[in-house]
């Protein structure tokens, strides 16, 4: 399958708005432009359910117009969504241990984090904490599929993961930005599953939501 053809597929929904959702979103919003194009942020493929998804960023906002695809017999658009942004990582934090002690509690590698008395990214504030933390994956995708990749990661070092969660405050941390639209802003699911392997791995799992950009008319 050729990522152009569905990209290109995705980009006509924009320019001709066939979908009222679409029209109906690009009546408040502006996709963003590079080159003259609208901006895709990500494209996810599904060979096995012959669907695809195409990722485009909004003007000023942090949530997407998120284009499925048909993937079979023929590429064609099967449905609009106004993807939130979610992020979702593990984080282990402690008044008492140090970066470096978090770190000896897992064989896995953090992709951030910082010593109690560090200077905050921004103003003069200090942190009161120490802190690691892992995020997996983060370009533009389903809520699933973010948590599911963030399980798979932890579950190469449970022993690891669960001592974090009992001897640091080790959790799973998701924030999502929604679009304001009409209010109705919906809301991921847990699996059974899922529910299961954060349940091994001895760990809470905490929301921050978010709601951003304009009203629909």
């Amino acid at each position: 399958m050729v990522v152009n053809d569905l990209i290109q597929t995705a980009i006509e929904e924009i320019e001709n708005q066939h979908w009222g959702v679409t029209k109906q979103f690009l009546e408040i919003h502006e996709v963003v432009y590079k080159d003259n194009k609208p901006k895709v942020e990500n494209v996810k493929i599904d060979e096995e359910k012959g669907r695809a998804i195409v990722y485009f960023s909004i003007v000023g906002q942090k949530f997407y117009l998120a284009i499925y695809l048909d993937t079979k017999p023929a590429i064609a658009v099967s449905w609009i969504e106004i993807e939130p942004r979610y992020s979702i990582y593990f984080r282990a934090t402690s008044e008492v241990l140090d970066y470096n002690e978090l770190c000896a509690m897992t064989t896995l590698t953090p992709t951030n984090g910082w010593n109690k008395g560090d200077k905050r990214k921004f103003g003069e504030l200090t942190y009161k904490f120490s802190c690691i933390e892992f995020l997996i994956n983060g370009t533009p995708d389903e809520f699933k599929n973010k948590l599911e990749q963030l399980l798979d990661f932890l579950e190469q070092d449970k022993k690891g993961i669960i001592d974090l969660a009992h001897h640091a405050n080790g959790y799973i941390q998701t924030i999502i930005i929604f679009h304001n639209g009409n209010t109705m802003l919906g809301g991921p699911m847990i699996d059974r599953k899922n529910i299961t392997r954060i349940s091994d791995l001895n760990l809470e799992i905490n929301f921050d939501l978010y709601a951003e950009g304009k009203f629909y008319k």
